[in-house]
């Protein structure tokens, strides 16, 4: 195949849009890796570096969109990969300085790849995807610092997320009590069957003033930043622990030291981007063992290249729930 289809997001003018067009396979990426796609899946930062909505997110027009894909190796100058080896591509500078997986071809650094764990389908790696991976991270992390089911009750804030969403079902099938906040109401049936075993309506909270409110949970997940981040802090018990690995309610934190010094509360960012392979390799192995989420066919919808446009603005309206699957190949 010399030629292929791909999602192409052009800078003309500073108005930032993306369109399906016919590329070179020589011209795509660089690296030792190439390989067919099989699936491509979409994140919030996919709908914001294909739209400005983030402002310049991609690092150079024109760019192949998408920060995740999964495929079968065509070929490969790395030693490590062969034809026909499934593989998984996500982050580092996929859809951002490199072409990244909306594209029926990708050529990637071999040192991007993660082998396709037993356990998992191609499919299975994209519903997970930078989402997935990224909860999967957020649970090591937590459980590295002490988390466990009998510390008591863990809060999932931005409940019907890609990321919190999944953060839920894996959490629940390893036996944590877990509070979901959200502001969709019509959602409540869909976290409870992830396993949330109460609901809180983010419009109804009271977030309080005071350095320090009663503390309520033993951990929180929080995709949401902002506000809601800071009354994190204010709430979580004495050696609590606080993913942080979103900020769709805004980039600021206002707090007070008060609840590291006297309740000794641990704020641990999640960077899924640039994490160490042995530890990626290890999280990923998880996905497809004691993580992998129960519940990924009502997780995940699948999309085609085509629906992308009309997807990226549902996701920036806050009108999608779960993870959207791009079928590719």
């Amino acid at each position: 195949m010399d030629r292929c289809r791909a999602y192409r997001i052009h800078n003309d003018d500073n108005s930032i849009a993306g369109r399906i067009e016919d590329v070179s396979v020589a011209g795509i990426g660089r690296g030792e890796v190439l390989f067919r796609t099989a699936y491509s899946s979409v994140n919030f930062k996919d709908a914001l570096a294909a739209t400005g909505a983030g402002g310049r997110i991609i690092r150079n027009y024109p760019l192949t969109g998408g920060i995740d894909a999964a495929g079968t190796v065509i070929s490969s100058n790395d030693a490590r990969y062969k034809a026909g080896d499934e593989i998984i591509c996500t982050s580092y500078d996929m859809g951002v300085a490199h072409d990244g997986g909306f594209s029926e071809i990708c050529r990637v650094p071999a040192d991007w790849v993660v082998p396709l764990p037993q356990g998992l389908t191609l499919f299975d790696a994209m519903a997970l995807g930078t989402a997935g991976y990224t909860a999967g991270l957020a649970v090591e992390l937590l459980e590295l610092n002490g988390l466990a089911p009998n510390n008591g009750k863990v809060l999932v804030n931005g409940a019907t997320g890609g990321v919190a969403s999944l953060v839920i079902d894996m959490l629940a099938a390893n036996g944590y009590g877990i509070t979901a906040v959200t502001g969709k109401a019509a959602e409540h049936d869909f976290l409870r069957k992830l396993g949330a075993t109460e609901i809180l309506d983010r419009k109804a909270i009271d977030y309080g003033s005071r350095p320090l409110e009663k503390p309520l949970w033993a951990a929180a997940f929080d995709s949401v930043g902002g506000e809601q981040l800071g009354w994190l802090t204010r709430t979580l018990a004495p050696q609590g622990l606080i993913a942080s690995f979103g900020n769709a309610g805004g980039i600021e934190l206002k707090t007070t030291v008060l609840p590291f010094i006297l309740r000794g509360l641990r704020l641990i960012g999640v960077d899924s981007v640039n994490t160490p392979m042995p530890l990626r390799r290890r999280v990923w192995a998880r996905l497809a063992g004691d993580l992998k989420p129960r519940h990924l066919a009502d997780i995940a919808q699948t999309i085609t290249l085509e629906e992308l446009p009309a997807y990226f603005q549902r996701m920036l309206k806050g009108e999608i729930r779960g993870r959207a699957v791009v079928r590719i190949s």
